[in-house]
């Protein structure tokens, strides 16, 4: 089981935290140090400093790391439009010599688009499919070929499809309980298949449509790596479990529900629990990015487990 670090930034963090984070997640050996591409701040919190650009802060991260993957839960194709996303996914991987992954969703939170004067057109999904054709098409042209595309929301002529990424495959993460268009869309493009926040009653359920999915394309569910994104609220005792969970607004009983919450055993059972399903990755969800010490917890006493 992979245990990779998962921040929202969005709450109110700057770039020298993420890269404070970033740097523990590579020394206590986690695989991955994921963010969240979103621009406004949700709930109760400030926000303050006030929101950081998701591929800006993987490019410098891509400099200071020399481990851990990097990537996004998700990037929101409505923020960027495919070719361009495609120029900085590319050099963020050459900077990162290889290390990048790119999860893109169809976006959701229409206030930050407001709040930012970016569109959020009726019609996301279908922007998002032609996304991941372009985006991987861009990639997979071959070099001193063009590439062109006439879909109904992005047309492209003649691309020289350039950079390329360092990896021969940048890894597509796509993920979401939608129970139709997004198993057939992870059939299609997917290298990983997440699920965000969701029971083991759900997870099952999902990772059955994508299984399904995939053999209805003609391709074999075993290629894909399956994932769940969960909140962590880890401590040694009850006492710093219930400290942790209100130091980030949340109520323990809540989180041992809908999370991986409770002692590192607690914590180690339920990961199995998802491991039986077929989940090989988990994306912890971390919401006080200061507390180090939980990180040290967790690779201590919850990852050591896990190899």
């Amino acid at each position: 089981m992979d245990l990779r670090i998962f921040t929202e930034p969005q709450q109110g963090a700057d770039y020298d935290t993420l890269l404070t984070v970033a740097k523990a997640t590579e020394d206590l050996g986690f695989d991955a140090f994921f963010r969240s591409d979103h621009y406004l701040h949700m709930g109760s919190v400030s926000g303050l400093p006030g929101p950081t650009d998701a591929w800006i802060t993987l490019a410098g991260l891509a400099r200071e790391t020399r481990r851990i993957r990097l990537g996004t839960l998700m990037t929101a194709a409505t923020f960027r439009l495919p070719g361009v996303l495609a120029i900085q996914v590319a050099q963020v991987d050459r900077m990162s010599g290889g290390r990048v992954e790119l999860g893109l969703g169809a976006a959701w939170f229409e206030a930050e688009h407001t709040a930012y004067g970016i569109p959020f057109p009726k019609e996301k999904f279908g922007r998002l499919e032609e996304q991941l054709d372009i985006v991987t098409g861009l990639w997979a042209t071959e070099p001193g070929k063009t590439f062109s595309y006439d879909g109904r929301y992005y047309r492209l002529a003649d691309s020289p499809a350039l950079p390329k990424p360092a990896q021969r495959k940048v890894p597509v993460l796509i993920g979401g309980l939608g129970a139709k268009r997004t198993p057939r869309l992870a059939a299609r493009h997917a290298d990983e298949f997440n699920i965000p926040f969701a029971s083991l009653a759900d997870t099952e359920a999902q990772f059955g449509r994508v299984r399904e999915a995939a053999r209805e394309a003609g391709r074999d569910p075993g290629d894909l790596v399956y994932s769940n994104a969960l909140v962590a609220c880890v401590g040694k005792d009850d006492a710093e479990v219930a400290r942790r969970a209100a130091a980030i607004g949340r109520e323990v009983d809540e989180l041992k529900e809908n999370g991986l919450a409770g002692s590192p055993a607690e914590v180690v059972d339920k990961i199995g629990r998802y491991a039986e399903l077929g989940s090989s990755r988990i994306y912890l969800q971390m919401l006080d990015l200061h507390d180090l010490d939980h990180l040290e917890l967790i690779s201590s006493q919850v990852q050591s487990q896990l190899t």
